[in-house]
Formats: C-alpha cells, structure tokens, sequence
C-alpha cells in the first residue's frame, strides 16, 4: 500500500475464540497507522462476511495516499453458549 495509487484493500480473516449462536455484531477500529504526511490520507475499515465463527476485516485505501503499515482491533457483541448448554448433533 505504500508504492502503489488508486483503489488498494487489504484482507484479514479472523476466527472467534468460541462461536457464537448467531453471527454477532463486530465493531472495528484502527489502533495504529502509519501514514505519508505528503498525501492525502484516505481509508476505510470494516468487518465483512460476519458469521458465528469468525469474519474478515477489510481495510481499503485509494488515491494517493501510502499506508506504511496499519492495526486494527475489534470486538465482537453477540449470545454464546454457556458452559452447562451444549448441542447434540
């Protein structure tokens, strides 16, 4: 993402320590980003593909902007099983 302009996205797949019962609600936000201060600086980050596993976060850029190196962190809000539920298949 430094060398490169116009549309860049970067993927990240992340799995749930346990699943949930349904697909939770997932907040993401940047932690870090190190950025060119001679450009513009353009992003957007977000989860997709949320499912009771796990989800991916997406990180775009575009235009002229160079992404050095960026972190994200996210939490995840939903129903899980509690210890004394468990499900027969």
């Amino acid at each position: 993402m430094w060398t490169a302009q116009g549309h860049r996205e970067s993927r990240s797949s992340v799995t749930f320590p346990a699943p949930f019962r349904h697909p939770p609600a997932v907040i993401v936000g940047i932690s870090l980003m190190d950025l060119d201060h001679t450009t513009n600086t353009r992003s957007e980050i977000l989860a997709e593909h949320v499912t009771a596993t796990g989800f991916e976060i997406v990180f775009r850029t575009w235009g002229d902007t160079r992404v050095a190196r960026i972190r994200a962190e996210w939490t995840a809000i939903g129903a899980v099983l509690g210890e004394d539920e468990w499900e027969v298949e």
